[in-house]
C-alpha cells in the first residue's frame, strides 16, 4: 500500500515519519511519502499515482474537498478535507484536523477564541469549536475569504476593520506566516495587545518557533506549535486508512508509535 502527503510546500512535512513509524510498529506492509503538487488544476491527476490514501495540506484542502465523490462527517460542513481514501474510481474525503486540534485544547476549556486566517484549516478549527459551543471570531486580511464563515454564522472581521471588544481565551494562527519566512500573521501593533490579554496562543505551524510564538513567548503567554495536532490528526487518518482496507490494528501501539516518532 502506498500513501502520501500532498501540498505545496511539502518538504517540511513530518507526516511520513509518523505514518512509516506506525507501519513498522504495527507490522503492516505500507509506505508513506511526500508529493509536491505544483498546479492545483492537476489535482485530479493524483488518481494516476495509484495511492491507497493521502493526506492533504496547504493550500489544497478545499480543492481536495471539491474533488471528492463522497465526503464524511464534519468535513461536509467544513468544506475542506485533509484525508483521502482512493476506492476504485471514487475519492472519499474526511477531515481529521478538526478533532485532532480539539484534542489539543480541550483541557483549556476556552470560552471564546480568535482564529487568524480563513483557509481550509481555519474552517476545520472554527467548525469543531462551534460544535463544542465555543464562541469563535475569524480575522482575515481579505473580506472575500470570510464570506463562507459569515454564512455559517461566525463573527468575522478584516485586518482593517477589526476593533476587539473582548479578550480572547485562545488565539490561533492558521496562516502559513512563519512557515517559510519570518513574518507575523498580523501587524505587531495589533497582534501584541491581543496576545498580551489571551490565556493561550496556538500556531498550526510546527517544526520551528514562528514569530507568532516568539511574540507570545516574549509576553509570557502559554503557547504551543502544531506538533501535537499533527500527531493527533495523523493517528485519526491512519485509523481511517486501515479501516478502509479492513486491516485490524492495535490502537494503543498506533498511538505510542506516533507519539514517540518525533
Amino acid at each position: 500500500m502506498q500513501f502520501a502527503v500532498i501540498g505545496n510546500p511539502i518538504h517540511h512535512s513530518l507526516s511520513p515519519i509518523l505514518h512509516n513509524s506506525a507501519f513498522k510498529s504495527l507490522g503492516v506492509v505500507g509506505f508513506y511519502s511526500r508529493y509536491l503538487l505544483e498546479n492545483p488544476e492537476n489535482f485530479s491527476s493524483l488518481k494516476n499515482l495509484h495511492l491507497t490514501g493521502a493526506n492533504i495540506t496547504v493550500p489544497f484542502k478545499e480543492i481536495a474537498f471539491k474533488s471528492c465523490n463522497e465526503v464524511f462527517g464534519i468535513a461536509q460542513e467544513i468544506g475542506a478535507v485533509n484525508t483521502l481514501v482512493f476506492e476504485k474510481e471514487k475519492i472519499l474525503g474526511y477531515n481529521t484536523d478538526a478533532l485532532g486540534f480539539y484534542q489539543c485544547i480541550e483541557s483549556l476549556n476556552p470560552k471564546n477564541t480568535l482564529i487568524i486566517g480563513a483557509g481550509g484549516s481555519a474552517k476545520a478549527l472554527a467548525c469543531i469549536l462551534k460544535a463544542k459551543g465555543i464562541s469563535t471570531t475569524i480575522l482575515n486580511r481579505s473580506q472575500s475569504r470570510l464570506e463562507s464563515f459569515i454564512a455559517l454564522g461566525f463573527h468575522t472581521a478584516t485586518f482593517e476593520n477589526f476593533t476587539p471588544k473582548e479578550c480572547f481565551d485562545l488565539i490561533i494562527n492558521t496562516t502559513p506566516a512563519g512557515l517559510t519566512n519570518d513574518s507575523l500573521p498580523l501587524d505587531s501593533t495589533l497582534l501584541a495587545p491581543l496576545l498580551d490579554s489571551t490565556k493561550f496562543a496556538f500556531d498550526l505551524v510546527y517544526g520551528r518557533e514562528t514569530p507568532f510564538l516568539t511574540l507570545a513567548k516574549s509576553l509570557n503567554i502559554p503557547h504551543s506549535d502544531g506538533k501535537q495536532m499533527l500527531i493527533n490528526q495523523a493517528i485519526l487518518a491512519f485509523e481511517i486508512f486501515m479501516e478502509s482496507q479492513k486491516i485490524p490494528i492495535n490502537k494503543t501501539i498506533l498511538r505510542q508509535s506516533m507519539q514517540t516518532a518525533l
